[in-house]
């Protein structure tokens, strides 16, 4: 295999600009609201083809619906507990507090969005 086998990740959002500042507040970062003729997205920052793992946006259309079933979303985190610091500040709810996996496989943990979304967090610290 040449690449890892997830290419894009698409979050659904009730409200663009709620979604837009939770994620910027948690994750410390800034976000690239697009308009695809009507298509409202927000593209997460990529760092370029030449690190590991996926980039993707959130996106609002009628068909995308926000849930807390389903796949399971993992974020990138140098200590997941930075951003579980800031979930309920921004609008979300901690469902799993930072969690070892095992030595070799770091840490996790699980949180709702803002837009009621079940989204998770990976360190190896």
């Amino acid at each position: 295999m040449k690449h890892n086998p997830f290419a894009w990740i698409e979050i659904p959002v009730n409200d663009m600009e709620r979604a837009i500042r939770f994620y910027e507040m948690v994750f410390q970062l800034k976000l690239q609201p697009m308009d695809f003729g009507g298509l409202q997205m927000a593209w997460f920052p990529n760092a370029g083809n030449d690190v590991p793992g996926a980039t993707g946006t959130l996106i609002k259309q009628e068909s995308y619906v926000p849930s807390q079933e389903g796949p399971l979303v993992y974020f990138h985190s140098d200590n997941v507990q930075n951003e579980l610091d800031r979930i309920e500040e921004a609008g979300g709810s901690i469902d799993q507090p930072k969690t070892q996996i095992s030595e070799e496989h770091g840490f996790m943990a699980v949180f709702m969005d803002s837009e009621g979304n079940r989204i998770a967090l990976h360190s190896m610290h």
